[in-house]
């Protein structure tokens, strides 16, 4: 899943286009006639983070254990610090990071244990970190092509072995780590120009690439590539492969003229295999940051900013035909999640973000469940 940062240039948006953020509408009647298992979500405290703060991704083991990761002491367009968390069942807690040495953030987050797990940081240089969990402290570790490679997200597998999205500068894609061995496999057949945005592992054992202009499997022997979607100043921060001919991807879309001025539009697709059709969504302006699956792979979840309510997160659930609203509490701030995982075994959710849409001293870290 490849999360976003601050959705910059945004705060101040609806007021200077005169936009009322709604209480009603579609958006509130979907709520009202959604059908199966709701959630009722709550906010969980967070430790301080020097504003402005933000969490990237997050990753559980279950339920007494998790990671975050993230960013705080960001300036505007100024790069900040490196900042994780950790979940011992009870709270979450702050995980030292100075012995890293670099000025940043961290990206990506998955793991399996106390002792098996893996985060992504970016430096201001745009270098690639990579850190391995030793079950208290985050340590630096070296991968092959480093220097001149960039990783974009990590899973771990049920062996404890990892898979990296990235891209080499011979054009390789995906990295794995087995536990001793390090190894970039071929790249796909038609070696896109594109880094992928991200990685997903399902219950086959199939790895996933994706992002914009690339939709490709490994089965471990041989890829498989599928048509990719080609947005225009598109973002896609989730995929959900059911199967070759059912995937789900998720993102956001600020179409032609770019940014400037204006919020982005939700991207929710469904694939068949063949193409990708847009999908009616309960809310149309904002972003999809992740989406995940239940116990058997199916579609479950959606983390979403809804622009027109932005002082609760928009979740979707999938109520076994389409995608329904579920809604986070209601905060006194901007809830904006950059990140959604499942809790293995229990059938719960961590979600992660922010409380603001810029990188001012009014962001600090949000979590939900």
């Amino acid at each position: 899943m490849r999360r976003r940062g601050f959705i910059s240039g945004l705060a101040g948006v609806g007021a200077g286009l005169a936009l009322v953020p709604a209480s009603g509408g579609p958006v509130a009647a979907a709520a009202a006639g959604a059908t199966g298992e709701a959630r009722a979500w709550q906010a969980v405290p967070a430790p301080d983070g020097t504003p402005a703060a933000q969490l990237r991704d997050v990753a559980a083991a279950g339920g007494g254990l998790a990671w975050a990761v993230g960013e705080e002491g960001r300036s505007g367009g100024t790069l900040g610090s490196p900042l994780a968390l950790v979940w011992d069942g009870t709270a979450w807690a702050r995980t030292g990071l100075a012995h890293l040495g670099f000025r940043g953030y961290l990206h990506s987050v998955a793991g399996t244990c106390a002792r098996s797990a893996w985060a992504i940081g970016t430096d201001t240089a745009g270098g690639t970190h990579l850190l391995a969990w030793d079950g208290g402290t985050w340590r630096e570790t070296d991968f092959p092509g480093r220097g001149g490679t960039s990783l974009t997200d990590v899973v771990v597998d049920p062996d404890g072995g990892a898979w990296f999205s990235g891209r080499t500068s011979d054009g390789r894609l995906l990295l794995r780590h087995d536990g001793g061995t390090w190894t970039w496999l071929p790249a796909p057949p038609s070696a896109p120009t594109v880094t992928p945005s991200g990685v997903r592992l399902t219950p086959s054992g199939d790895v996933w690439l994706y992002g914009v202009g690339i939709v490709a499997r490994w089965d471990g022997s041989d890829w498989t590539e599928l048509p990719a979607y080609q947005g225009i100043r598109a973002s896609i921060t989730g995929l959900l492969p059911v199967a070759d001919d059912d995937l789900w991807l998720v993102g956001y879309d600020y179409g032609v003229g770019g940014p400037v001025g204006k919020p982005p539009g939700v991207l929710l697709l469904h694939g068949d295999g063949s193409t990708w059709q847009g999908v009616t969504e309960p809310f149309r302006v904002g972003m999809l940051s992740g989406i995940v699956a239940d116990a058997q792979g199916r579609p479950d979840r959606i983390a979403g900013w809804d622009f027109w309510d932005q002082t609760r997160a928009h979740y979707l659930r999938w109520d076994g035909t389409a995608w329904v609203s579920e809604r986070g509490p209601v905060a006194s701030a901007p809830v904006v999640m950059n990140a959604l995982a499942g809790v293995p075994g229990s059938g719960g959710y961590w979600a992660v973000g922010t409380t603001s849409t810029s990188a001012s001293s009014a962001a600090l870290l949000r979590i939900e469940r």
